[in-house]
């Protein structure tokens, strides 16, 4: 069975109505997944990731400025793209926290299997600064909760977000015990993910080129990230499922459907199956068109549950 973690405070960011990364994506997630096809869905609520959870990938002066600048009424601004509302910090403790819980879930045998629908998104977030829409890195968190609190020595993180997870890879590129592969397009924001970035040999990024499509990618994944990945032989797969490389997405130009979605989840379950014991847990990121996040968040979880 497939468990859901989510949490009506991740509904309660608000960056504003104008801003890309708004309430709506999340309640569209919901909605999508609000149907009879996904009745058999775990939903669990998302507890709050704790301070020692957070500082096992972030700095002290971060934590402490997202926690102490959440403001009482309208915004406060992290960066030009990164606000904070008052509800913003604790859908971020939510976020993160949702996908600790879900780690331990497939860790402990509770489930093989779960999707975090979740937001703020995380992937931008380094060790010392929130950017790209993102507070904490809830990927990151989860990782190092699996190397901490489980003792694994393998955990792989496949990003396959339109935009280059620099935060996840930053706080990485030191720890062999983590493996970040990620497709994105470039050049793009944030700028990063060349494909010479290689860590100490545990950063593989692909880059796709404007107007790319379907072909491209799965050619991208087929040839370079998946063979990575179960070379790797990882004890537990993590996924950030960022979907705006979706044809109908407005902040990038890939040409992905929703069918390319299904497509690299079966492929990444395979992976999960062959070397981790079928364990996988993904977490949303990026998907700005509502109806292209909606469909594509479907096909995702469909691939999942079967």
């Amino acid at each position: 069975m497939l468990r859901l973690y989510t949490h009506p405070a991740c509904l309660q960011h608000d960056p504003g109505p104008d801003h890309a990364e708004r309430p709506a994506r999340l309640r569209a997630v919901l909605q999508a997944l609000d149907h009879d096809r996904y009745a058999t869905l775990d939903r669990i609520e998302a507890p709050l990731a704790t301070r020692e959870q957070l500082l096992r990938v972030h700095s002290v002066t971060h934590v402490e400025h997202i926690l102490a600048n959440a403001p009482l009424d309208g915004m406060y601004r992290l960066d030009e793209d990164t606000l904070m509302s008052p509800g913003s910090v604790e859908a971020g403790l939510r976020a993160a926290g949702a996908v600790v819980a879900a780690v331990d879930a497939v860790l402990t045998g509770a489930t093989q299997r779960a999707f975090c629908a979740v937001r703020p998104p995380g992937h931008h977030a380094t060790r010392d600064q929130a950017m790209g829409f993102c507070l904490f890195n809830n990927i990151a968190i989860g990782a190092a909760h699996a190397l901490v609190t489980h003792g694994l020595k393998r955990v792989a993180i496949a990003d396959f977000d339109v935009h280059h997870g620099n935060g996840t890879q930053a706080i990485f590129e030191r720890e062999p015990r983590v493996l970040f592969v990620s497709s994105h397009q470039s050049p793009l924001y944030p700028d990063s993910g060349r494909e010479d970035e290689r860590g100490v040999g545990n950063i593989v990024n692909g880059t796709l080129s404007p107007g790319a499509g379907s072909h491209e990618f799965r050619e991208l994944w087929d040839g370079l990230l998946l063979p990575r990945l179960h070379a790797f032989k990882p004890q537990l797969v993590l996924v950030s499922a960022g979907f705006d490389a979706h044809r109908n997405d407005p902040l990038a130009d890939i040409r992905l459907g929703q069918e390319d979605y299904a497509w690299i989840t079966e492929r990444l379950t395979g992976v999960a199956r062959t070397h981790a014991a079928g364990r996988i847990v993904s977490t949303l990121e990026g998907g700005y068109d509502l109806a292209a996040l909606a469909a594509s968040v479907a096909a995702h979880v469909s691939m999942l549950m079967t």
